[in-house]
């Protein structure tokens, strides 16, 4: 007959040997990542924060304890950020109509005023205040802060026709001398998409978060690009969901582009562009999964779709 301490006793046998084996399975899934941390220990990892995971509070703190992480683990993490549902929202509020031409916001001298209060004043600082609450590490920036970014109007062609977006622009100059003293101070850059006007000094203009991390990314020498999106990543087939690209090489992307869903096209050319600058690897994966930035960085599988300039080493580590 089995008393009631030999009882005792075989239960707590059994949970220090359940808390045994998720110690070891923990203890797994940190050797799992250490290739990645030695990859990418010491490097720059320029982020671009957008789509859901920009309206989402569970979203918005997973996103800054991956900041953070990163940080702790000897990696340079840079954030850039766009917010176009908070300026939409705020527009709404304000009585100003959204109007959006070729996929790029139609921006006047009144919704700029809008989108440098938001961008600057209520976006950044909201991501700098979730980092902070793990320690004093986020700065936030502006693409306007010392000259980070420079820009120059641009227009789109819509059914074959050149329309004018107003005040919309492309970054075309980099100063990443703010952001590397940010980074060197052990601090993690929060940058808002904003660019002073290069051909019209006093004026500032809206530029795509996409293209200005990507610019960014170049300028920072950083060792990969990673683009928070709304989808599981590239799929060369839409909708075929069975079509997902984990992994493709520049010349096949710039091939494919074309025929690619319109909102999937500025994300792709901005990974693109990075990697023609000169960015080992750019990243497009889904930011509405919790902790994505994680499980791309230090996992094998990775999540979403990689641009490469060429084949990964037997490894799977970008050489």
């Amino acid at each position: 007959m089995t008393s009631d301490a030999d009882a005792s006793d075989a239960a707590a046998t059994g949970d220090v040997r359940g808390d045994a084996a998720t110690a070891a399975r923990k203890a797994e899934t940190l050797i799992e990542a250490l290739p990645w941390l030695k990859r990418f220990h010491g490097e720059t990892i320029v982020v671009k924060f957008g789509g859901n995971a920009m309206v989402s509070p569970e979203l918005q703190r997973a996103f800054a304890e991956d900041m953070v992480y990163l940080r702790y683990a000897g990696i340079r993490p840079v954030v850039v950020h766009g917010g176009g549902p908070q300026i939409s929202s705020m527009l709404d509020r304000l009585g100003i109509p959204s109007e959006f031409r070729g996929g790029y916001r139609v921006t006047t001298p009144e919704t700029m005023d809008v989108v440098r209060m938001v961008l600057s004043g209520q976006v950044n600082r909201e991501l700098v205040s979730l980092i902070n609450e793990h320690g004093p590490l986020a700065a936030g920036l502006s693409g306007e802060d010392a000259g980070l970014f420079r820009g120059r109007r641009r227009g789109a062609v819509v059914d074959g026709v050149e329309v004018d977006l107003g005040l919309v622009g492309d970054v075309v100059e980099v100063d990443p001398e703010g952001v590397h003293a940010q980074v060197d101070a052990g601090r993690i850059p929060v940058v808002s998409s904003i660019a002073p006007d290069l051909d019209q000094p006093g004026q500032s203009l809206n530029v795509n978060a996409d293209s200005a991390a990507a610019s960014l990314a170049v300028a920072l020498g950083a060792a990969k690009l990673v683009i928070l999106t709304d989808v599981a990543g590239l799929y060369r087939d839409w909708p075929n969901r069975n079509s997902l690209v984990s992994e493709i090489d520049v010349a096949e992307l710039e091939a494919l582009l074309p025929s690619l869903e319109s909102g999937m096209i500025p994300k792709m050319t901005a990974c693109l562009e990075a990697v023609a600058g000169g960015v080992p690897k750019a990243a497009i994966i889904d930011g509405r999964v919790p902790h994505s930035i994680l499980l791309e960085i230090f996992t094998q599988q990775g999540i979403g779709t990689e641009v490469v300039r060429g084949a990964t080493d037997a490894a799977g580590v970008a050489s």
